[in-house]
């Protein structure tokens, strides 16, 4: 009994979408697609070893709504397959010359048509499996013919879903070829982390962490990055549900949000995220191409994305290491990786109980400075707190930046800036936590604004006096601050004030947590010692010893890193005292 059948109109009309190709990514994935559910612009071809097809299905593929993955309107609210629509088909064949060739076993069948019409079908070989071949894209529709990417752009759109797919399907062995040379070949051995080494190489498989968690309504493993492995747009974050390659703008701001401080504003990490859901919870019948997916219960899915990823990298080192590059196999990858997850494993017992406590005793807070110390740097108090860091021992700074130390590891370079902002920003978080300390300015600080400007500033007064503002209007388009709250250093109180205001004022929606989270690296910035700035082996000793006892000692506020290590093998192999 043939398997495909027409849908009846109201299932149609429920699911209607127009065409879905536009490119020739499109093609591939649609084929590529259809070839999973049924286990170049010149020529595009797909095969499969799957259950192929007999004459009358490999014939009703081709009519639109023709599908073998629903039957009535309850399948449309419980889909997992990839396919559903009974759309690919008809719409590739309508603007290409399309051969498919297919065997069920019993019988073949070849099946040709010429921009969706005067179909020829003959019989074929009993090779099981079904080929799918398309030439000529877009002939009899030239203006989409001209409106694609050059030949590799849109080789480069097919590699890039190719590439998700094969991370989708680990137990699928792809092979992508162009123009005789293989773009990726997969083993199909079910390792997500063989795939990602076949995808990524060495260097960057080394870097990632494996993930795993659950609550009552998804199930999420994967792999993460470290913060030093960034790429410079969001394709780097691969998104799957139940086997599908999505793009939620939600949830890559989820996963770029749990980052935040970790790496730049403008870099993204490498994500392989795999989410399992019941089917009945989400809805993948919103866009022609099924990329983008309604979830129910996002919150809860959101949550446990945080928790995930938050937790794995606040429990491991993130200390980037300078490597001799070496031409990697991929048992030694693994085998690295496995290593490497034991270490995290004891470091994950050893920080389980770590809680830094950052209350600092305002009666002890009398740091007798040195003269030669900067006195807009102020301490933490460390005492029974568990570093995150070893103890590293300074011997001098370089090109008064970074500041260079040891310890029986190996040796460090220490960026002065970032590392002293890092340790500045927490202890002000600390003490955003606690009531302000309130200092009066001796001389007011007058602020002339913008009309638009004054009108927002106006209506978040509130937010800045919670915080020790006190700043009131005086006049037409301008305010006065009075009084500031004692985390901002007295000489440098009206630049950063000033800045304080640029960034409330700023258009668009306003958000509270970036807000507070600007304000605070605003400040720990303007606070710190600079590069290319002298100082003296207190002021060095003091940025190392208190570096090691913060929440995230291994990047600035703003992503950037503080510190970089040389391990002692490396620095032999680099000498050649190790040629192993």
């Amino acid at each position: 009994m043939s398997k495909i059948q027409v849908m009846d109109e109201v299932l149609a009309n429920k699911i209607a979408a127009g065409e879905v190709v536009e490119k020739c990514m499109n093609v591939v994935k649609e084929l590529v697609e259809n070839s999973i559910d049924d286990s170049g612009v010149k020529e595009i071809e797909v095969s499969d070893n799957g259950v192929g097809m007999d004459p009358n299905d490999a014939q009703m593929a081709f009519q639109r709504h023709a599908t073998s993955k629903l039957k009535n309107l309850d399948d449309l609210f419980y889909i997992e397959s990839l396919g559903f629509r009974g759309e690919a088909l008809p719409s590739i064949a309508s603007v290409s010359n399309v051969r498919l060739k297919t065997s069920d076993g019993k019988r073949g069948t070849i099946v040709t048509l010429e921009g969706g019409k005067n179909m020829n079908v003959t019989p074929s070989d009993l090779q099981v499996g079904t080929t799918i071949t398309v030439t000529n894209l877009f002939y009899n529709t030239p203006v989409r013919l001209k409106y694609l990417k050059n030949l590799y752009v849109e080789l480069s759109y097919t590699v890039e879903y190719m590439n998700k797919m094969a991370l989708s399907y680990p137990n699928i062995k792809f092979t992508l070829i162009n123009n005789d040379k293989v773009l990726l070949k997969t083993d199909g051995n079910g390792d997500q982390l063989k795939v990602i080494y076949e995808i990524y190489g060495a260097d960057i498989t080394k870097k990632m962490i494996p993930i795993e968690g659950e609550n009552d309504d998804y199930y999420i493993h994967g792999y993460i990055s470290y913060p030093e492995v960034t790429k410079g747009n969001r394709n780097s974050i691969t998104t799957l549900v139940n086997g599908r390659v999505i793009k939620n703008n939600e949830l890559n701001k989820c996963i770029i949000d749990c980052y935040h401080t970790y790496i730049h504003k403008d870099r993204y990490p490498v994500i392989i995220l795999n989410i399992e859901v019941d089917p009945i919870l989400i809805d993948i019948n919103i866009h022609p191409t099924k990329m983008d997916i309604k979830f129910s219960k996002i919150d809860t899915l959101k949550e446990l994305i945080i928790d995930l990823i938050t937790k794995r990298l606040e429990a491991i080192s993130l200390i980037p290491e300078v490597s001799v590059r070496d031409n990697y196999s991929v048992s030694e990858v693994y085998k690295e990786i496995t290593e490497d997850s034991k270490d995290e494993e004891e470091r994950n017992n050893e920080y389980k109980e770590l809680q830094l406590d950052f209350e600092v005793n305002e009666e002890k807070e009398e740091y007798k400075q040195k003269d030669d110390i900067k006195e807009d740097v102020s301490p933490f108090e460390v005492e029974e707190r568990k570093p995150r860091i070893k103890k590293m021992i300074p011997r001098g700074v370089v090109l008064m930046t970074y500041i260079v130390a040891e310890n029986e590891d190996g040796m460090y370079l220490i960026d002065q800036h970032a590392a002293a902002e890092r340790i500045n920003y927490e202890n002000i978080l600390k003490k955003l936590k606690t009531k302000p300390i309130i200092v009066d300015l001796l001389i007011p600080i007058k602020i002339e604004l913008r009309p638009e400007e004054f009108l927002l500033i106006k209506e978040r007064f509130d937010i800045l006096k919670q915080y020790g503002f006190d700043i009131d209007e005086f006049g037409d388009n301008c305010v006065v601050v009075r009084t500031h709250p004692n985390w901002i250093p007295d000489d440098k109180s009206d630049e950063i004030i000033r800045k304080i205001v640029d960034i409330i004022v700023e258009k668009g929606e306003f958000d509270f947590d970036k807000f507070v989270w600007r304000m605070v690296a605003t400040t720990a910035c303007r606070m710190s010692v600079m590069a290319n700035t002298y100082i003296s082996k207190d002021e060095e000793e003091w940025i190392l010893e208190n570096i090691r006892y913060c929440d995230n000692p291994f990047t600035c506020p703003h992503g950037r890193p503080t510190i970089i290590s040389y391990s002692k093998y490396e620095l032999e192999r680099l000498f050649k005292r190790q040629l192993d």
